[in-house]
């Protein structure tokens, strides 16, 4: 696998333990070009960075040592972490993102993507629970890798976790709103997402439903908490190896 290298100077200089790195976090580069990104993933003025980043032609670039935390996280949680650059690495796929005209990755940027992925698992031990989008650790901010993302492919390489899909669901009985919300978010704490109260609605829940969606119900993305997302999630909470 051949690794180009373009250094960032957008990083903590103190070395980290391998045993630390328990998340891979991939992202898109939301940016006109891979040119673009590159600049601003090597800007110490901007101030954030990635470990690798996979243009659209397959090219592997490495920015940032592994053994060395990348801005590309921000404020984040899952599970009981709280800022995930200091567990994570951080993968930049080149893809214009939703304000410049969201892409499809290409097939050789996925394939790039699933023999890093391979052997950053095998390599730091990370489950295959603790593979994310960055949606998924910052819901409340981020909206990548997005709808067009295919999880299920990285799922069959034993990269991602997924779902069974079902004739019948697990939950079929009527429930009322209230209690379709409380199990909803129930399952999501059980998963690792945060940013929300089991019990109290918030105004930023509809943003943590959008980000679950467009991970797992690609081909509706609204913010409602229906019957399909809610056996989606509880299909998901019973069935994953947290």
């Amino acid at each position: 696998m051949k690794i180009i290298r373009i250094n960032s100077p957008c990083f903590s200089k103190k070395m980290r333990k391998p045993s630390k790195i328990k998340f891979i976090i991939i992202h898109y580069t939301g940016m006109q070009s891979k040119r673009v990104s590159i600049q601003r993933l090597i800007s110490k003025r901007h101030k954030v960075s990635c470990h690798y980043l996979i243009d659209r032609s397959g090219k592997i670039i490495q920015m940032v040592d592994e053994n060395k935390v990348a801005w590309h996280a921000g404020k984040s949680k899952w599970k009981n972490f709280i800022n995930l650059n200091n567990n994570s690495l951080g993968i930049e796929l080149v893809n214009r993102g939703h304000r410049l005209g969201y892409q499809s990755f290409s097939k050789i940027q996925i394939n790039q993507l699933v023999r890093v992925c391979l052997k950053l698992k095998k390599k730091y031990k990370i489950k295959r629970s603790n593979i994310l989008g960055h949606s998924d650790i910052a819901p409340l901010r981020k909206s990548d890798p997005g709808e067009k993302f295919p999880w299920p492919k990285l799922e069959k390489k034993g990269l991602s976790i997924w779902y069974v899909v079902r004739k019948k669901y697990y939950l079929q009985k009527k429930l009322n709103n209230q209690k379709v919300r409380s199990k909803f978010f129930q399952n999501l704490h059980k998963l690792g997402y945060r940013y929300f109260s089991k019990k109290n609605p918030k105004k930023t829940d509809t943003l943590i439903v959008k980000s679950f969606q467009s991970r797992f119900r690609q081909s509706k993305i609204n913010g409602l908490i229906d019957l399909e997302c809610l056996n989606i999630s509880e299909n998901l909470a019973r069935n994953t190896k947290i």
